[in-house]
């Protein structure tokens, strides 16, 4: 995911306090001291006229949605390079901005869900990617098959891979894999390639993430489980998808729900 978010909210945050604190001053005190309808300097009615935008901004992006891009392969089929992405913030509990500080409890992943989080080894990228393994599942993966809890998990073949990305590797088959208690959804192998294998079983507070793109995916595998003070939300919908190779919208993407 991008690199520059955590920047964002950081800055967005600092504006808003920086703004709202002049805002305050100027209403509480500077505006005494003025002859009656005289206005305040150029600093003060900027602030003035910005604090409210500023705070709705932060508001709106810290507790109830926020957008996000698609950069990498790691989620082919269900997310392409250049889609955008809309995340709940509110779907596993609500957090204060840049220290990300739970206030209010409003729910905790299922699997099966895409969720967005802050990179366990660099909390400065988010990430995305399915959540297969929740606290005290055993989850192995063993010769492209994923066990839950020693079962495996069901997957069907659908043949060949001939979607966007197709001929960006070498041949992918196409699967249906079906979680338990979530909705079925599509993931890819690669022919020929084997993905990182494991077995462990996860913590109390952390979930096991991987790529729907099995063997393009760096995940859980490879790096551990997502704790979850860095959740930061579950992506809901597809609202833009650009192919950004030729500049192209692809408009029949655009309001694709995300399971």
């Amino acid at each position: 995911m991008s690199h520059i978010d955590m920047n964002f909210e950081a800055w967005l945050t600092l504006a808003c306090l920086i703004t709202g604190v002049v805002w305050l001053v100027d209403r509480l005190v500077l505006s005494k001291r003025r002859p009656a309808g005289a206005e305040g300097n150029w600093a003060t009615e900027f602030c003035r006229s910005f604090f409210p935008v500023l705070l709705a901004v932060l508001v709106l992006r810290a507790f109830v949605f926020e957008p996000f891009r698609i950069p990498s392969k790691s989620m082919v089929p269900t997310l392409l390079v250049g889609d955008f992405v809309l995340v709940s913030k509110f779907s596993y509990g609500l957090r204060l901005p840049v220290t990300h500080t739970k206030i209010l409890d409003t729910g905790e992943p299922k699997r099966g869900d895409v969720a967005v989080f802050r990179y366990p080894r660099n909390p400065s990228e988010d990430y995305i990617k399915r959540i297969v393994g929740l606290p005290g599942d055993k989850i192995t993966y063993r010769n492209e098959q994923l066990f839950i809890n020693g079962k495996p998990v069901p997957k069907k073949d659908l043949g060949l891979y001939d979607g966007p990305d197709a001929d960006v590797y070498d041949q992918m088959r196409l699967f249906l894999e079906k979680l338990p208690g979530a909705k079925p959804h599509k993931m890819l192998h690669v022919i020929g390639r084997q993905g990182p294998e494991v077995s462990v079983t996860v913590p109390k507070g952390k979930y096991f993430a991987m790529g729907d793109n099995r063997d393009n995916s760096s995940d859980s595998r490879i790096w551990g489980f997502v704790p979850e003070h860095n959740l930061v939300g579950r992506a809901v919908m597809i609202w833009l998808s650009i192919d950004f190779s030729d500049f192209d919208v692809r408009f029949s993407r655009i309001g694709t729900w995300l399971d």
